[in-house]
């Protein structure tokens, strides 16, 4: 075998590598050799079929095997003799005519190009210095957030029949929509609850609806969104022929013993414990995000080094493909939505190189200091993943157990939780004590 490096530019290293046909050849009758005692063959005892007649009715089959495992042999020698870490799948060059190399005619010869991770060091975890912001939540905050419950327990009470119906109202009504005088499928109902200003119905629907009162009848007049989920209606003008039953007024839930029950909780004292403990949980989660999202911008800050293109090429098409949809469905946020796509383009590919550095990093970080994942871990990960698809657990488990790259992607995030605690037990974190908008303020990227 023949190993010759052709081209080193940056991180991205070439090599030609050629591997005689005699070797190829010496393989290939090892390899029928040893796998002559299982052959079974018409007209030849079990095992006794010759080597040679193996070779004519298999050879070709079997070489192509053997060229694929000596292209991952020798492609992982030149790797291994360069002392490369490579930063993803090598790309792989055949030279010589496929057909001619399994017919053992010709030597096979390929190119093996390969991105290495860069060689840098890691900052010292014991020299950084992280603040921690926190917040302990008051009486008035849990307070709010018990009587939020209460928001999504509301309830709607008759109103007189003379009171006309407002925004947060809901309105007990009979319907018929039609387009161009003939009614349509799923156009009618029957004493059908809307809260007005709750966005349930067609844009417009709604607000044609305050100021009626019990017994009103009236044609509201709509046009239905383009797209829409019924391709027959898209961007169609419909009238729904509307009858008012009654008028309903708000009423909020009473926080009582009895709406701690509804929550399977003995009573309204267990309801705020409850909440209290919920609510502490959200705070530490949103101070360790903070927390992390500083460590992360540190760590950005103090390494500087070339990035493997490739790594970079791969993110920034998921996060770019990402982008692409959300443009599509009229979901990007205020900012992207003004920017043209060269602008979105060139701050999504700094995230991408971001991104990238972060992970070579933190994978530094966690090798150069034994940080290991446990089965444990990555069994209780999987179930946890497994437990949002209900009825379909055992399926989830078996994808990941069947998938090696599925397990990867499960790794990963749980590999950089420990590298940050890692960072956090070894560095020096001090507390600060703020509010809880500055707590929850968005600041910046992850």
């Amino acid at each position: 075998m023949k190993i010759e490096e052709l081209k080193a530019e940056g991180l991205s290293h070439t090599y030609a590598i050629t591997v005689p046909k005699e070797d190829l050849e010496t393989k290939l009758e090892a390899k029928i050799k040893e796998m002559q005692p299982q052959v079974s063959l018409k007209g030849f005892r079990p095992g006794k079929v010759p080597v040679a007649h193996i070779r004519k009715m298999f050879g070709q089959s079997i070489m192509k095997d053997l060229v694929e495992e000596v292209v991952n042999e020798s492609s992982q020698k030149a790797i291994n003799d360069n002392k490369i870490r490579p930063a993803g799948q090598p790309k792989i060059d055949l030279r010589a005519n496929g057909d001619d190399v399994t017919k053992g005619k010709a030597d096979l010869e390929y190119q093996l190009t390969v991105e290495s991770i860069p060689d840098f060091e890691v900052t010292d975890l014991e020299k950084l210095k992280f603040t921690r912001l926190v917040h302990e939540a008051d009486d008035k905050e849990l307070e709010e957030e018990v009587a939020k419950l209460g928001e999504g327990q509301k309830s709607y009470k008759k109103k007189a029949k003379t009171a006309k119906a407002k925004k947060g109202d809901a309105v007990l009504i009979d319907f018929v929509g039609t387009v161009d005088g003939v009614a349509f499928d799923g156009g009618a109902m029957e004493g059908h609850q809307l809260v007005l200003g709750s966005g349930a119905f067609i844009p417009g629907f709604e607000d044609q609806l305050i100021g009626v009162k019990a017994g009103d009848e009236l044609d509201v007049k709509v046009t239905f969104p383009d797209p829409y989920q019924s391709a027959d209606l898209a961007g169609k003008d419909a009238v729904f022929a509307t009858k008012v039953i009654e008028v309903q007024g708000e009423q909020d839930a009473k926080i009582d013993d009895e709406f701690a029950a509804k929550f399977g909780l003995a009573d309204l004292e267990a309801l705020k414990a409850a909440v209290k403990t919920q609510y502490d949980g959200q705070l530490d989660m949103q101070s360790r995000m903070k927390l992390k999202r500083a460590i992360l911008d540190e760590l950005d800050k103090k390494h500087k080094f070339d990035l493997p293109p490739g790594m970079v090429e791969a993110e920034f098409s998921n996060i770019w493909a990402q982008v692409q949809a959300e443009k599509e469905a009229g979901q990007l946020d205020e900012d992207d939505a003004k920017k043209t796509d060269k602008q979105l383009e060139k701050d999504y590919r700094k995230i991408a190189e971001r991104r990238v550095r972060l992970g070579l990093v933190l994978a530094e970080m966690g090798q150069k200091h034994e940080v290991q994942i446990s089965n444990e871990e990555l069994q209780q990960a999987m179930i946890a993943e497994a437990r949002q698809y209900p009825g379909q657990e055992q399926q989830v488990i078996e994808f990941y157990q069947k998938n090696p790259q599925a397990i990867a992607q499960l790794r990963a995030p749980i590999y950089e939780e420990k590298v940050v605690d890692l960072i956090i037990e070894k560095s020096k974190v001090t507390e600060k004590k703020v509010d809880k908008e500055t707590l929850f303020e968005d600041d910046g990227m992850i």
